[in-house]
């Protein structure tokens, strides 16, 4: 078995408790509201703006044994610059307030992910972070897409609000064909086992996000923003 088919493996219960959050299952169900999409891209926001320094410093802190690496996270960086205004774009769409959203801070767990994620980095293996890409990744590539479908309806938004999740839904399947690559020429065992920690701990970080998201009312009417 290559190293990404047990990564996908090793995460198979961590990954459900992510996906089974209630607000991922009542979205999927069309349960959705006004203010809790506006909620999901504050926090995109606040995570996404550290990518390419997160990016950027797994680069300065890998060893040499993995200097190959640096070539495919300098193409990470390029294709991630910029994402983050997509976000405060949608925002703006959606009739929210993205210089607020800029300006503001993020939720605890958005902010404790993203610490997480830097101190991955920096006191444990940095190739742990390559676990945060292979859970933010697989879930957009999973969900972005139909969630995008299942919130704009009911809620009668432009196709201007949804840059961010339908253009990382297209993006991120071809991360992860390149992403696979990657991971199966990481050989060392100890490498192996960090990203596998790293991940699990991202998908329930990031299960935390999902669960700090306001709840839409399921009694109130899709279009009124509950």
């Amino acid at each position: 078995m290559s190293f990404h088919d047990r990564l996908v493996a090793q995460t198979t219960d961590t990954r459900a408790g992510l996906l089974g959050t209630p607000i991922i299952q009542g979205c999927l169900r069309g349960e959705v509201s006004l203010p809790s999409y506006l909620a999901f891209l504050r926090e995109a926001y606040h995570h996404v703006r550290h990518t390419v320094p997160l990016l950027q410093a797994c680069k300065a802190a890998l060893p040499e044994r993995n200097a190959w690496l640096r070539g495919p996270l300098d193409e990470y960086v390029e294709e991630e610059r910029g994402h983050d205004e997509w976000i405060l774009d949608d925002i703006r769409a959606a009739g929210g307030d993205a210089q607020a959203v800029r300006n503001g801070p993020p939720g605890h767990a958005t902010e404790v992910m993203v610490a997480y994620a830097y101190d991955t980095i920096a006191r444990r293996n940095p190739l742990g972070f390559f676990g945060m890409v292979h859970v933010l990744e697989g879930t957009s590539v999973s969900l972005a897409l139909m969630a995008a479908d299942q919130i704009q309806k009911p809620l009668e938004l432009p196709d201007a609000a949804f840059t961010y999740l339908r253009s990382h839904g297209m993006l991120d399947r071809e991360h992860t064909a390149h992403f696979e690559l990657l991971m199966n020429q990481v050989e060392d065992p100890q490498d192996q086992a960090d990203i596998v920690h790293a991940a699990r701990a991202f998908y329930r970080l990031y299960g935390d996000v999902f669960r700090s998201l306001p709840l839409p009312q399921a009694n109130a009417g899709a279009g009124a923003g509950a």
